[in-house]
């Protein structure tokens, strides 16, 4: 009998992998990456304190993006760079969160390093 895997599970499952492998420090934080169907969220995390240290959405009040969810993705990244690198933070792991570098991922990730960070 063969059992097919919700997406989240697989995505989840995808997930833990990742996880085994980085983790953020204080010195380069974890940048992880959440996606819903209507908006996008990123996180800047020290891992070891278990505290998020920026944070950046597209549902948050001081983002205006408008266009296509990409296009909204791309100034999420920018945002959290630009606060990243206020809060003096340049170098962050990059956690995809067990979604696809594809697409609205892959264009935050664009947008925080036209920012300025580096991972």
């Amino acid at each position: 009998m063969i059992i097919m895997a919700s997406k989240l599970s697989r995505r989840e499952r995808i997930k833990k992998g990742i996880r085994k492998r980085l983790a953020g420090s204080a010195e380069r934080p974890r940048l992880s990456v959440f996606r819903s169907n209507k908006g996008i969220y990123a996180q800047i995390i020290d891992d070891v304190q278990g505290k998020t240290l920026v944070s950046a959405s597209s549902a948050s009040k001081d983002f205006a993006g408008k266009g296509t969810k990409i296009e909204q993705s791309k100034e999420v990244g920018k945002l959290v760079a630009a606060k990243a690198l206020a809060a003096g933070i340049k170098d962050v792991v990059f956690d995809r969160n067990g979604y696809l570098y594809h697409g609205r991922v892959k264009s935050l990730a664009e947008g925080a390093r036209e920012a300025g960070l580096n991972f």
